[in-house]
Formats: C-alpha cells, structure tokens, sequence
C-alpha cells in the first residue's frame, strides 16, 4: 500500500497533514502539539500532562459526560499522551465520522473549561497516578533513570510532575499555560486512513482561528543537556526482582546515523535472536525480560539496556550487558547480524503502512522532528545503506567506560558497582 501524503501550511503556523487510505474503512485523525515536559519552568513541571486531563472534563458547551458518550458512540478510541517532547490526541473512527471526530476534539483542545472544581479533582487523580508509578519498579526506575542521568534539566524530571506542583495548578495558571502553549502555532493536524485532503482543511478553516502569531516566540531554543554517567542503586527490599538499567550517550533523532543508531540497538537487545535476549535469558536463564532500544530526542539520545532478575544474579546479568557492548564497540557486528535487523526493520516499517494510526503517528513525527515528510522509500534506503563499520564507528564512539550509566532499584543492600565494573575494555 502506497503513500499519498499532502500538506497544507498555513498563515498562523498550524501543519495540515494526509496519508489517504481509499482500501479501508477507517479513519485516523491526530491533534499533535509542540509542547512537551521539557518546555515547561521547574514551578509548572507536569502542567502539559495535567492539561492533557483536564481537556476531557468539559468545554463551554459540552460536559464531562457528553464528551464520554461522545467518544464512545465514535468508536471508544480516542487516546492522548504527553511525552518530553508532544502532546498527542489521537482518534480512530469508521470514514465517515471524521467530521464529527474532528468537532469534538477542536472543541476540547481550544475551548476546555478548566473549572476550579475539576481542577482539584484531577490533582487528586494524577497524584493517584504518580502512587501507581511507584509502585510499578519499571516506570519508577524509568523515573530516577532521567532523574539521574539528565541533572538539572527538564528531561529529568517526571512528566507528570510532583505533588507539590500538581497542587497548584489551578484555573488561573493552567488556563494560562494553555492559552501561551496550545496554539495553532504549535499544532499538527494529522490524518490517515480513508480520508481527503480538501475536507480536512476545510473543516480546520471552519474550527482552527486563521489569526498569525508570532511562531519564533512560540518554540524558544530549548538548552541541550550535560548528559551525566551515574552509578545509583536505590535499595528496595520490598521487591521480589532488581531492575536494571544500563545507557550511553547516543545520537539525536535527527542526526543522519539515527538509522545504524536502531540496527545497533536491535543487534544488541531488540528481538528474540539478539545477543542479550540468547545470552542472558536463552542461555543462562537469568531473566524473564531483556532488551536494548534507542530513545532520540531532538537535540540528544541514550542507547539503553534493561532487564529485570532476581538481585543475586544482577552482577552477572551487569557483567555480560558490559561485555557484549564492549564486544559492539571493540568489533562491531557481524555481516549476517547486520542483514537480519535490516529485514527486521524493513518488514516493521512496511507492515506499519497497513493502519492509519501507524500513519497518522508518523505524519506528525516526521513534521515536528524534521520538518518534512520522509518517504518510505527514503527510509527503506537509509537502513539498507548502513554498513557494518557504520554501527562499529558509532558504537565505538558511543560505548565508552566513562559514559556508562548504571541504575537499578531493588533488594540490592550490599551491592556495590565501580566505573571499574563497567569498564568494557
């Protein structure tokens, strides 16, 4: 299935974006934002995911619950998600009700209500949110991970903030916040699916204020952050598995080795015959879970190990993680790894062309990182151009014994790890 993706700028900053989809049925329609964890001052952390909540509890003219019923007669699959980096609201919906998908979520995105009440309310639901965090080991380590590794900077601290900033998030200053970063400005209309071009922007013209703004003022220069190489263990005796996590520094999601960035990542931990995944659970059975990914920013990015074992066997899990990445940087991958996580990736990128919100996602993606859509052919021929002295020249670069980060939570009391330790040769 081919791509037949159109765009529209407009005057006031806003993208318009479509991949139509004449074979199916359904219809994807995402409103993406600029706007993110990192752009918020320390005293507002977590105020663009608590509006992400807040926009489901009513409009000027719609209520909580007829938002709910709404959604639900429209298919039940409205999401949204804040990242570091995006706050997404994404539906998706038979083809026909994209008209009626589009005026629920203009209304809740431009007009929410932010009534001091529900404000309150959701402080008390998103703090919920943080206890059931902390009690799940992964997303707490995930938390004192960037924490650890990105001092002093917003990517560092929790995208849903803290307590003490949650509660003072009141009409005032979250209407406020919305209102200077929830604008055409920095929005990203996206769409896949069975769905046309000219309808969509006629129905942002009919609902998006056309007024300009002043769009350098509306996406300031963000500062890139000192990446540290800490060794942190927070000891837990409550929990049954130490969980780990082991990172270097890495490339950005819009430098040109991003490509041999993921083929290295997936030779390392990204599937079933990867090396971590046979050595450390097929062969010696030291963990149920295993795996290595690559998380890009747009100005920085870590490769990442994590696993999970039980806390005697966590030295032994460490000591291989450093040995085969030592292996990677010292020689590389071998010609027969390579061609396995090209097919991989080549079968991942083409199978996610058969569903719009596959589509949709990557519209926007491609727009807020690059600023311009990315053919697949494009990308298909970026992952087959990666060499093998591509990722060892990438991964000698980036896996050195300075700038490896160890962090792991758990019954780890007596666990001592030195730079030595993670010394890869």
């Amino acid at each position: 299935m081919k791509e037949d993706i159109k765009e529209t700028r407009l005057d006031n900053g806003l993208v318009v974006l479509t991949d139509r989809m004449p074979g199916v049925r359904s219809a994807t329609l995402g409103f993406f934002y600029r706007v993110g964890s990192r752009n918020e001052p320390d005293e507002l952390n977590g105020i663009t995911h608590f509006i992400e909540h807040c926009v489901f509890k009513g409009t000027r003219t719609r209520s909580a619950m007829e938002i709910a019923i709404e959604q639900d007669r429209l298919g039940g699959n409205l999401d949204a998600f804040t990242t570091h980096e995006e706050t997404g609201f994404v539906i998706k919906v038979i083809d026909d009700q994209i008209e009626a998908a589009f005026d629920l979520m203009a209304d809740m995105l431009q007009h929410p209500r932010f009534d001091d009440a529900d404000c309150l309310n959701e402080q008390r639901v998103i703090i919920e949110e943080m206890k059931m965090n902390e009690d799940s080991p992964e997303d707490l380590l995930s938390d004192i991970f960037h924490r650890e590794f990105f001092p002093g900077h917003q990517l560092g601290m929790a995208i849903t903030g803290t307590p003490d900033t949650v509660r003072t998030f009141d009409r005032e200053r979250t209407s406020e916040f919305h209102r200077s970063a929830f604008t055409p400005q920095n929005l990203i209309i996206a769409a896949a699916g069975n769905v046309d071009h000219g309808h969509l922007l006629k129905l942002v013209n009919e609902n998006i204020p056309s007024e300009s703004g002043s769009i350098g003022e509306q996406r300031p220069e963000l500062p890139i952050p000192a990446l540290a190489a800490p060794i942190f263990v927070e000891q837990r005796a409550d929990l049954e598995q130490a969980h780990l996590i082991i990172a270097t520094p890495l490339v950005s999601s819009r430098d040109p080795r991003r490509y041999a960035a993921d083929l290295l990542a997936n030779a390392l931990g990204g599937g079933t015959s990867s090396r971590l995944w046979q050595k450390i659970r097929e062969e010696r059975g030291l963990a149920y879970s295993v795996g290595a990914s690559a998380a890009l920013y747009n100005d920085t990015g870590f490769f990442t190990v994590s696993a999970g074992t039980s806390p005697d066997q966590t030295e032994q899990v460490l000591d291989i993680v450093i040995d085969e990445i030592g292996k990677a940087a010292r020689e590389g991958i071998a010609d027969g790894e390579l061609e396995l996580m090209k097919e991989q990736t080549r079968a991942a990128i083409l199978l996610s062309l058969e569903d719009s919100a596959g589509r949709a996602g990557s519209l926007a993606q491609c727009e807020m990182v690059h600023g311009r859509q990315i053919p697949v052919e494009e990308s298909l021929a970026n992952v087959a151009a990666v060499t093998a002295d591509d990722i060892q020249r990438l991964a000698n670069e980036c896996f050195q014994t300075e700038k490896i980060a160890f962090v792991a939570l758990g019954d780890l009391d007596g666990l001592t790890v030195t730079r030595e330790r993670l010394n890869i040769g």
